[in-house]
């Protein structure tokens, strides 16, 4: 029998994969059909809840590729480490516990109320609930939300998280932070006015429509000035929602246990069914897949899909667990301009002509387990997504066009070509084999890339540090991106804007400095009609098409193992389809 090859055995994988989902989508599944009476059904939580239940006890058993980015509400940004923080903190305003796009809506939480807004737009004013408490059963009052949001600003210290609220609310930069705030309660941030321990007021220099989505961000969480230990405050943050740190063993272990001072009479969003959430970090993508099939664990907290192999298998034998979830992920490669010669605009658009963006597609599974192929900037759920294809990639239904590849070496002065460098995240499942597959693509024109895969849990300090990124030679990074809230501003800001260009955790990985790019940031921000500002939002997407900054490739769709032990299992589209983490909940026997 002649030896397969990995790639071979990859495309085969994906082959079954799709197979079985036509078959599935052919026979009308997905409506609590269960081929092994043991899951609530194909795509039972797609849009709906699967097997509700408020019955409360039992360990909840996560299992993770990689750990949060950070546990530190002001330094995460990983879309799955704010799912898992609703289990350990609050904010004024959150998301609603419903399926689907019923969950973008905001809610009050600390809040007795979504925010009082003055009439030209610039002043927020929130009242807090009766018996808010930290796990101590101290108080938690508006001082604690306005020093964990000052915290911030503290740059040098609590690096990596989003940067929003300090551009709404310090556009100039002024506050130096609570560590060195020269006032005696470490609160000299003036935009924040805490009158009362249950008022805080919010005042903007100029309006923003999104304000009230920065808040229900994990940044915006409050801190108890007492309990910060700085940068060291992510290896045991304290608790204001139902459970608290029991134990955490960076890249291997985390332990959450009941808070007995929370009270579920302040808090109309936590259900708190478990009595303990448990989750192993394991690298073993494959391993860990097995175990979830066996039962061993519930739920993937990475919430990025299975492995080739797994989706197989799943879809094959277990297909009453498994959710195809529609994600507003785009699949993504970064061109970083200060990379010679990617400085040069010509030689961007050779890789973009070069690209077979439909081999891409069948190497991460196939159109209907992996998502369509990408034209836009933007994903297909958000103000700003279009059908703008400057370089034909739908035209040519994603085959590259090696004649026009060539053309523009010549223009960028590289006619034979030229050597790059790529970073793919070994621990993304498909995301090395992808990088490896483009690699093998841009070799047709002559442009050898070098592969260099990375730990995901190291990206804020390796690709997310431009004199890191410069040090090492990158000049390539695949990756994957996601809204931090559902709009134009909420999914491109960090990836696009000069502004949040920064030194540590940056997103602009094209280090793009457009001074046209910003301004269409400005006046899209500062528009409240969200139909109007997705027109602007659209002119944004056409200029990075066009300047060839940042290459799409697939809106994406994940295989997701649903356990079978799961309760109140739902995806919701505010955490980008992966399950509602907070609201879930353990069958007991």
């Amino acid at each position: 029998m002649p030896r397969v090859s990995p790639k071979r055995r990859l495309a085969a994988g994906a082959a079954l994969v799709v197979a079985a989902l036509v078959t599935t989508t052919a026979c009308g599944s997905g409506d609590g059909d269960d081929d092994n009476g043991k899951g609530a059904g194909y795509n039972a939580a797609l849009n709906k809840v699967a097997n509700p239940s408020k019955k409360k006890g039992g360990t909840l058993r996560f299992v993770g590729k990689q750990d949060l980015d950070s546990a530190d509400p002001q330094r995460a940004y990983y879309g799955m480490s704010w799912d898992f923080m609703r289990f350990y903190t609050r904010q004024l305003v959150s998301y609603d516990t419903k399926p689907g796009k019923a969950s973008t809506k905001l809610v009050p939480d600390l809040a007795t109320s979504t925010a009082k807004i003055s009439d030209d737009g610039k002043t927020y004013t929130y009242k807090l609930r009766d018996g808010l408490t930290w796990e101590d059963g101290s108080p938690l009052t508006s001082k604690d939300i306005k020093y964990g949001i000052e915290r911030i600003w503290a740059k040098d210290t609590i690096t990596g998280g989003p940067g929003y609220l300090r551009q709404a609310l310090d556009p100039k930069g002024e506050y130096p932070g609570p560590y060195k705030d020269p006032s005696k309660d470490k609160l000299g941030l003036k935009a924040i006015e805490t009158p009362d321990d249950k008022t805080i007021i919010f005042k903007l220099p100029k309006r923003n429509g999104d304000f009230e989505q920065f808040l229900a961000m994990p940044s915006g969480s409050p801190v108890k000035a007492s309990k910060d230990t700085k940068a060291k405050y992510t290896s045991r943050p304290f608790s204001s929602g139902p459970y608290k740190f029991d134990e955490y063993k960076p890249g291997k272990k985390i332990v959450l246990v009941r808070n007995d001072k929370w009270k579920k009479e302040s808090d109309p969003i936590r259900p708190a069914l478990p009595d303990k959430i448990d989750v192993t970090i394991s690298a073993n993508l494959e391993e860990n897949d097995k175990r979830l099939m066996a039962g061993d664990y519930d739920v993937d907290l990475n919430g990025t899909g299975m492995t080739q192999s797994g989706r197989v298998t799943a879809i094959q034998d277990h297909r009453g667990n498994v959710d195809n979830m529609h994600t507003s992920f785009v699949r993504y490669v970064a061109l970083v301009h200060t990379a010679k010669p990617f400085d040069n605009v010509h030689c961007r658009k050779a890789v973009f002509y070069a690209t077979d963006f439909a081999s891409l597609q069948q190497t991460r599974g196939g159109k209907l387990a992996a998502g369509d192929i990408a034209n836009s900037t933007f994903p297909k759920s958000i103000p700003g997504n279009s059908d703008y294809d400057p370089y034909g990639v739908l035209a040519r239904k994603g085959k590259p066009d090696l004649a026009k590849a060539k053309d523009e070496l010549k223009q960028c002065k590289k006619p034979n070509g030229f050597s790059a460098k790529l970073t793919a995240r070994n621990n993304n499942p498909g995301e090395v084999d992808t990088a490896e597959a483009l690699q093998a693509q841009l070799k047709k024109v002559g442009i050898n890339v070098q592969v260099e895969s990375i730990d995901g849990a190291d990206s804020a300090s390796i690709t997310g540090s431009p004199s890191v990124v410069k040090k090492r030679g990158y000049s390539m990074q695949m990756s994957g991106w996601g809204p931090d809230f559902p709009s134009g501003q909420g999914y491109a800001q960090p990836l696009f804007d000069s502004r949040f260009l920064l030194e540590n955790g940056n997103y602009n990985e094209s280090q793009i400095k457009d001074p046209k790019i910003d301004k269409l940031f400005d006046k899209a921000i500062a528009e409240v009609d969200p139909v109007k500002a997705g027109e602007i939002y659209k002119q944004l997407d056409k200029r990075i098409l066009d300047d060839a900054d940042w290459m799409p490739f697939l809106y994406e769709k994940n295989i997701t193992w649903r356990g079978s032990r799961l309760t109140n299992a739902y995806m919701s589209d505010a955490y980008n389809g992966r399950y509602d983490y907070v609201s879930l909940g353990v069958a007991q026997k």
